[in-house]
């Protein structure tokens, strides 16, 4: 809750009401000044300021919206996993190493795999792919010691490629996930002569939990059943090759939201391990999977959206019950692989948005005062909101009272406007004397802090907040939020020294009803605004959209033909100006670009536009200089963005970037000649 002391307000004030220790995970603070900054080490030594970042890359031409890549977050997030499965394995004296390997599917732009592996490559980080583009992909990327996990369904291109890899001395490895993919892989393994090695998900019977507990399971969409393990352990006993099954897997699903669930699921697949190693089979690695959840949440209120562990937890929950169970069977215990993807890229990017404007209900100029023309269900109106702004204390009944009078008038007023008696002048007078009333009403309430308020003055806070607009897409930036309700953190970039006034629903661009985030962080999950401050004309409002790095950059659509959004890597150096340096700078998708996907060429576009401006030219209505300047504009905007030029009123609109191809000369006069 914002304190209602207005001296009370302060950054720390802030940091409670956007509650950035619930997500944050101290990569993100707010800095004496009121300003939003990035801790990319959690220490206090390097702290970016993100409204720096902006400033330098608008100056330089490019616009928001803008993705801001923290690299360095994503190389202290690789050390946090590696480090502490080495502590579990350290303080339960677990012999064997631990391998992470970066499931691509969680965000495949190739400087976030690069950084990952970069990062990784003192731990022996590998990858994990899904699909046939993916693996062609990451097979490259390979190094020696380096594992390449093959998940999902695989075609025998795919094998024959997984098979050369092998050959070439990689560590390739595909998980089977139904036995008619372990026929095809042993035929074409055969074929060339090649003792293939494999791996096998076990469709367990422990659940998961949280969004997606439904990957783990009876239900689960992947995964060989025990009787297909069986069948595929006969299989290699009768060709001789039992070393080949070198890998079980498991996955119990994105943001396993409980620790139980964790454990359930790695006794279950050690108790696999421990039988298979009693019947002779030679795995050597155990890989549980990804599900290491991240925080979005405010606190663990919903145990569906929280999770209920530390990183260093999980590590020692998988280390610990694996040794402890190979132990008690008296076998090996086995190289450990996890699947970590959310928890690596989660917190390194930000989405920076500016706020356009703000609409609310429309109130009463200060002031007015009915006359005699006005109807009395205006005067009415009028002495309800005089009562409410005396400065006499009332009690929720004598406001329900109130808030029922005002309703009232303003039925009166719209049923007389339905049939002709009240004039579209008085209807809006009534419109905002009404909406003043419930403004009035709605700040009795909150200020008394009433233990009991009656439902239908609760309300109000839902009615009376604010539509900011936003210069983005929700489809295109966000897109779990509107596919499964994914609350992200919100706040603004600066300005937080300030105490917010403003309750406000943020809606972007699109002509959707769904676009718009009406779902924040918050401990209270019923929370349906963000509190925000008034904007300064000319002032840029900027909001910071946090936790950004997993799926929301590979999901996104083109609803309304909004495309990719400009980007910047960014790394900490002490040496650089504001202790920054932007290593790569990446515009936003074009307009040319985007219609190019749906089959609209720009010269077809153009030479259909002109034809247009002939036969206007020829029929007198359009002057051929005007028709020429129209052209020239309209061939000018292949080169824009996809999405609104968010300068402050009366500023400049920004440069075109400075790596954009130049835009088309202008069309000549003759080009609109007949």
């Amino acid at each position: 809750m914002i304190p209602k002391n207005p001296a009370a307000w302060s950054t720390e004030a802030a940091a409670e009401l956007y509650h950035l220790s619930g997500w944050s995970d101290d990569y993100f603070r707010i800095d004496d000044s009121g300003r939003a900054v990035a801790d990319v080490d959690r220490d206090g030594q390097r702290q970016i300021v993100i409204e720096k970042v902006v400033d330098r890359v608008t100056r330089e031409g490019l616009q928001t919206p803008l993705v801001i890549r923290f690299q360095d977050i994503i190389a202290s997030r690789v050390r946090q996993l590696n480090e502490a499965f080495n502590a579990a394995r350290e303080e339960f004296g677990y012999e064997p190493p631990y391998r992470g390997v970066y499931p691509i599917k969680v965000n495949q732009l190739h400087e976030v795999v690069d950084e990952i592996l970069e990062a990784g490559r003192t731990y022996g980080m590998g990858l994990e792919c899904g699909s046939k583009a993916e693996l062609v992909a990451a097979l490259p990327y390979l190094g020696d010691e380096m594992f390449l996990i093959c998940n999902g369904y695989k075609d025998e291109d795919m094998f024959d490629l997984i098979l050369t890899g092998q050959r070439l001395g990689k560590m390739v490895i595909p998980v089977i996930e139904k036995f008619d993919e372990f026929q095809l892989l042993n035929r074409l393994a055969n074929a060339r002569g090649i003792r293939a090695e494999f791996g096998v998900r076990i469709r367990l019977m422990s659940p998961g939990s949280g969004k997606w507990a439904e990957s783990g399971g009876d239900g689960s969409k992947f995964g060989v059943t025990i009787p297909e393990l069986l069948r595929i352990m006969d299989s290699l006993r009768e060709q001789g090759r039992e070393e080949s099954l070198v890998l079980l897997h498991f996955h119990l699903g994105s943001q396993v939201a409980h620790i139980q669930s964790l454990r359930a699921g790695v006794k279950e697949i050690t108790r696999i391990y421990t039988q298979l190693a009693g019947r002779g089979m030679r795995v050597k690695y155990l890989d549980v999977g990804g599900g290491l959840g991240v925080n979005y949440e405010a606190d663990l209120a919903n145990p569906d959206e929280g999770i209920n562990y530390t990183l260093q937890e999980y590590a020692n929950t998988v280390v610990s019950i694996v040794q402890e169970m190979c132990r008690a069977d008296n076998v090996a215990p086995p190289i450990l692989i996890s699947e970590s993807g959310r928890a690596l890229t989660a917190h390194h990017s930000v989405l920076v948005v500016d706020v356009l404007s703000a609409y609310g209900k429309e109130e009463i100029a200060d002031g007015f005062v009915p006359g005699e023309a006005d109807h009395a269900a205006i005067r009415a109106l009028h002495d309800t909101l005089m009562w409410l702004r005396e400065d006499t204390v009332l009690r929720p009944a004598e406001l329900l009272e109130a808030y029922h009078d005002a309703t009232v008038k303003r039925q009166e007023a719209e049923s007389l406007f339905g049939f002709g008696y009240l004039p579209l002048e008085q209807k809006g007078l009534a419109e905002e004397l009404y909406w003043s009333a419930c403004k009035a009403i709605n700040e009795r309430v909150r200020a008394s802090a009433m233990e009991w308020v009656p439902a239908e003055l609760d309300a109000l806070d839902r009615l009376l907040v604010e539509q900011y607009l936003c210069d983005f897409s929700v489809f295109q930036s966000i897109l779990d939020h509107w596919a499964i309700g994914q609350r992200f953190p919100i706040m603004p970039l600066s300005r937080l020294d300030e105490k917010p006034s403003k309750r406000a629903v943020l809606v972007d661009l699109t002509c959707d009803s769904d676009g718009k985030v009406n779902r924040y962080v918050s401990d209270n999950e019923d929370k349906r605004y963000l509190d925000l401050h008034a904007l300064n004309p000319g002032e840029p409002y900027r909001l910071g959209f946090f936790l950004m790095g997993a799926y929301q950059d590979i999901m996104g659509d083109m609803h309304n033909l909004f495309g990719r959004v400009a980007e910047v890597h960014v790394y900490a150096d002490d040496d650089e100006p504001d202790g920054f340096y932007i290593e790569k700078r990446i515009p936003g998708a074009r307009i040319k670009e985007i219609l190019a996907l749906v089959q609209y060429f720009p010269e077809d576009l153009k030479m259909r536009l002109e034809k247009m401006m002939m036969k206007e030219v020829r029929a007198g209505r359009l002057r051929r200089v005007e028709a020429v300047r129209f052209l020239e504009r309209y061939t000018q905007m292949f080169n824009d963005t996809t999405y609104l030029n968010a300068a402050p009123a009366g500023d400049q609109a920004a440069p075109a970037a400075a790596d954009m191809d130049a835009a088309p000369s202008a069309p000549q006069e003759a080009e609109v000649a007949e």
